[in-house]
């Protein structure tokens, strides 16, 4: 990338910004492209200059949704970084899936050779549907301008407007509430199931399985609000040698017992299904333990972009996995005696105890992910709506590096208590399943309605691709629904609950929204009535900025300070967020600045366009957008007095709402985090005007 030292523009916090190659030839005369300092993707998209932005007052929801994100790193760079997010999880499923299968599922998975080429025969066409057809080929196509996952999936459908879109918003909603229930297990049995490693290497150890496994995790958990920025470098390194490992233990039992490699035939896998009949049906609930974290791959798109995850899959974690599972398939036939724990006994006795370490950071980094991505959602959902604004901390410099306190404290007590309850990775595995694979089948669901509104595709394709994936999906989910009875229903309880939150929060705020604007009344009327009593106001010097929904209707608090002071600022802007359904707004569409009122009551309307994955920082905002010259350049920002409208939600016996949501919206929108934290207002020069609004 080249600068152009003639052509730099800054941001407040930025350091350098310039052209690409492709955007001077293409646009010698348009706007520079600019850089944020922490950014590591730049979109390839055409920019738009931000005049016309501000002239037209451009919707940024409706067009470009074509936008992709180009990343900003060498190959290997993006590679190791998807090694250390992405694939923890599904890196580390090699260590307790076989284990589960031959020892929990001993109806129909048998230490036989038929036996063991079935199972692992099922497993390599489970990963080759699922991961590398599904996600990594198929839903890498669907995108909400470089963003995936279920959240940019709900966002393009309401941007979309596709049909039936409250039911598939609905269901992409549930389809988060699963991912925080596979986000408390997923942590637990990794963890456990590497630290039982000891028990191969001395059995007299089994008794330190918990403990251990309950210090690593709360550790884990209690370092969370201090980032991991400084050690997240090594993440990468360490997940590939973790595959370069397993490959190598796989590969060499391999070597010793070719005929394994039969087991990638789907003839054995069919067989292995009409054999064992109803129990080899139920050993599908062990074999989805194998697609542990293939949502990531989705999830994690707008992190690396879709060549280097595919890349990193295909290349590296597809034949590593595969490797191991075919060696322990092949020491299984070997030794049928190895079931107890076949993963561990791979390895030479004289490299257990440097196995079980490595094995235990992987699964470190395999929850650490996990959690990450919690946090993502979180932010996702609270930018979209369907949350109350949380804390949010930013523990470093760079993108996704956030700390959300409520949620490591939910996540932890989860963990921890699954791990005092269950004790061992087998019976984790028994809860393991439903969460992920109805995830699956909404997931699904989803890129259907979005490929159709999308990409036209014709109906009877749709039907057919659908039918062929929902098949296998609907199969491993219902394969699961038995394992409802050994405590499966936790993380359905966690998906329902998590919906409900998100759902009755977004419906009591719609509410709010329209009481709170009869309350505030039409901002044009309100104008002309201080333009009459011009003479009985008091213009008090200096900046006053005011946080407003929208435009069209008049400030809380300016309207208290009228009519209980009599005070009307020299000047006066009013700030709304527009939070889009889009990852980022491109620097040159930030800004829509338009000019309410007139003659000496003229007041400024500065609209700050934000994206899901974007902080909201209305002073800097401001001060940029002064920089732009789109606010006047003698406009003192820098002792502007903030005035915020802040609204108490009480309940009432209005209709709209059951009497329970009303409490549970009430609560939420009581422990909502401040709007001073979350826009990062000068707490000094910031003053809050309370008002009552009944639900």
């Amino acid at each position: 990338m080249k600068i152009d030292p003639g052509n730099k523009s800054f941001h407040e916090a930025g350091h350098k910004a310039g052209w690409s190659e492709h955007d001077r030839s293409s646009q010698p005369h348009g706007p520079r492209r600019t850089f944020n300092e922490a950014a590591h993707k730049l979109g390839s998209w055409q920019v738009r200059p931000a005049a016309a932005a501000q002239k037209t007052g451009i919707e940024l929801e409706a067009v470009d949704d074509s936008r992709d994100v180009v990343a900003h790193g060498s190959k290997v760079v993006l590679a190791l970084g998807a090694l250390g997010v992405v694939y923890g999880d599904l890196g580390t499923s090699p260590i307790y899936t076989m284990q589960v299968l031959f020892t929990q599922h001993k109806d129909a998975a048998h230490a036989t050779p038929a036996g063991v080429y079935g199972v692992v025969s099922l497993i390599f066409w489970a990963m080759t549907l699922i991961v590398s057809f599904k996600y990594a080929w198929l839903l890498m196509r669907v995108h909400n301008r470089g963003d995936g996952g279920g959240m940019a999936m709900v966002a393009l459908i309401q941007r979309r407007g596709i049909g039936r879109t409250a039911l598939l918003v609905t269901l992409g909603i549930f389809g988060a509430g699963l991912f925080f229930g596979d986000g408390m297990i997923t942590p637990a049995i990794s963890v456990t199931s590497a630290v039982e490693g000891l028990k191969v290497v001395t059995p007299g150890l089994a008794s330190l399985v918990v403990p251990i496994s309950l210090g690593i995790l709360i550790a884990l958990f209690a370092v969370q609000r201090k980032g991991t920025g400084a050690v997240g470098w090594l993440f990468g390194p360490l997940i590939l040698l973790w595959f370069i490992v397993i490959a190598l233990l796989g590969a060499r039992e391999v070597v010793q017992h070719p005929s394994v490699l039969q087991a990638l035939s789907p003839i054995w896998g069919a067989r292995f299904m009409v054999n064992h009949g109803v129990y080899a049906f139920l050993a599908l609930g062990g074999v989805v333990l194998a697609l542990t974290g293939a949502e990531a791959l989705y999830a994690d798109r707008g992190h690396f972009g879709a060549q280097p995850i595919r890349r990193t899959w295909f290349g590296i974690v597809f034949p590593a996995v595969l490797l191991s599972y075919l060696g322990q398939g092949a020491l299984i036939v070997a030794h049928p005696h190895s079931i107890a724990n076949p993963f561990f006994l791979l390895v030479p006795s004289s490299l257990l105890i440097p196995m079980v370490v490595l094995a235990t950071v992987a699964t470190i980094i395999a929850s650490q992910a996990a959690i990450t991505g919690s946090f993502s959602i979180t932010r996702q959902a609270v930018q979209l709506g369907f949350l109350p604004r949380l804390k949010i901390s930013h523990t470093s410099d760079l993108e996704g590096q956030i700390y959300v306190p409520l949620i490591t404290w939910v996540l932890g007590i989860g963990v921890i208590a699954l791990v005092l309850i269950f004790r061992r990775s087998g019976a984790l595995a028994d809860i393991y399943g439903v969460a992920v694979t109805g995830t699956f089948c909404i997931d699904t669901i989803l890129f259907l309605a979005v490929a159709r509104s999308m990409w036209k595709v014709a109906r009877w394709k749709l039907v057919l691709l659908g039918s062929v994936l929902l098949i296998v999906e609907l199969s491993f989910f219902s394969a699961n629904v038995s394992k409802v009875s050994h405590g499966a229903w936790i993380p359905l309880c966690v998906g329902l609950v998590t919906a409900l939150l998100m759902l009755t929060w977004r419906h009591g705020y719609q509410i709010v929204t329209r009481y709170r604007t009869e309350e505030e009344g039409d901002f044009g009327t309100f104008l002309d009535e201080v333009r009459v009593s011009a003479d009985q106001c008091h213009r008090a010097r200096g900046v006053a900025i005011y946080l407003s929904p929208n435009k069209s209707t008049t400030p809380l608090a300016l309207k208290a300070d009228l009519q209980r002071h009599g005070i009307f600022h020299e000047r006066v802007l009013i700030v709304s967020v527009a939070q889009l359904s889009v990852p980022h707004v491109d620097p040159t569409e930030q800004f829509l600045v338009e000019i309410l009122g007139s003659g000496t009551f003229k007041v400024r309307h500065v609209t700050v366009r934000a994206g899901y994955h974007d902080v909201t920082d209305i002073p800097a905002a401001l001060v940029l957008a002064r920089k732009r010259g789109l606010l006047e350049r003698n406009l003192d920002l820098e002792h502007a007095s903030y005035f915020l409208s802040q609204i108490r939600v009480t309940t009432t016996n209005r209709p709209g709402m059951n009497r329970w949501q009303k409490l549970v919206f009430v609560a939420m929108a009581r422990n909502a985090a401040s709007p001073i934290d979350t826009y990062r207002l000068p707490v000094e020069r910031t003053t809050t005007v309370g008002a009552m609004i009944g639900v």
